[in-house]
């Protein structure tokens, strides 16, 4: 499917400019009359010049770092299953030689890595020492990062999502709008989905600190009837703006959750 592991796709605008944009090392099929001899002379290695019209998708990743990805009730935190899924998808987008980029965000754009084919490096060390620590938001981030990014592209935006759905369309659609492929990944704790807690005790914010006393055996089926609300909106709301919305529960392995919605992510392309 488009910008996922299918091979190289073609570029739309082939033929139509010759603004030379890097060089990518030669590959068993390439046309060696695309090889820059004069490089090959001062390295003594075959490189391919790539000219903008010819370069692959851009491929980015908006991962939230903010302070609520911090939680974990068991071996893996939030932010801990979205860097692997962000490490995962940036490697296979670099392997098919798209133009891989990535964007921290909390309540303002953390780290910012443009899009390119050199980047997975820089991506994969970024991702590495990424930390979940301040309050966060979703719509001053979105903004600039919309200002930032160049050619439409393909953005993957990994978040817990908590705001209204309102908010968070508002935030996202810019980009839909500058005619970017959004696909989003909504991860959550199993314990914030099913609320499996028995004994009263006190909850605290992780971004506010506010701190309030629960009696989970009274507020449980209130509290899973508004979580389940809030997510059917959103799944909703972006399945109407042409959102591809996943949500992922960090206990479920990670390889069965990619291989589910890259399969779903076919057939969707196939109906579009």
């Amino acid at each position: 499917m488009d910008g996922f592991l299918t091979g190289l796709h073609r570029s739309p605008y082939l033929g139509f400019s010759t603004d030379f944009a890097e060089h990518r090392p030669y590959m068993p099929g390439d046309d060696i009359r695309r090889i820059d001899w004069r490089l090959f002379a001062r390295t003594d290695r075959h490189y391919i010049k790539l000219f903008e019209a010819e370069t692959n998708a851009n491929f980015s990743v908006l991962l939230d770092v903010s302070a609520s990805m911090s939680y974990g009730s068991h071996s893996l935190s939030k932010i801990d299953y979205s860097r692997y899924l962000a490490a995962c998808l940036a490697y296979f987008s670099s392997k098919q030689r798209d133009r891989v980029g990535l964007a921290t965000f909390d309540h303002e754009v953390v780290d910012y890595i443009p899009p390119s084919m050199k980047h997975l490096d820089t991506i994969l060390h970024t991702l590495d020492r990424a930390e979940a620590g301040r309050p966060g938001s979703l719509e001053a981030p979105m903004l600039k990062i919309t200002d930032m990014l160049g050619r439409k592209g393909i953005l993957v935006v990994i978040s817990d999502f908590y705001e209204e759905p309102d908010r968070v369309l508002a935030a996202l659609g810019p980009l839909r709008a500058r005619g970017h492929d959004v696909v989003v990944f909504h991860v959550m704790d199993p314990y914030e989905i099913e609320f499996p807690f028995e004994d009263a005790s006190g909850f605290e914010d992780l971004e506010t600190q506010e701190q309030i006393p629960v009696i989970p055996g009274k507020l449980k089926d209130d509290y899973l009837a508004m979580v389940n609300a809030h997510l059917a909106t959103l799944q909703k709301r972006f399945t109407d703006n042409r959102i591809d919305y996943t949500l992922l529960d960090t206990s479920k392995p990670l390889d069965t959750a990619l291989f589910q919605y890259l399969l779903s992510r076919e057939k969707m392309s196939k109906g579009r």
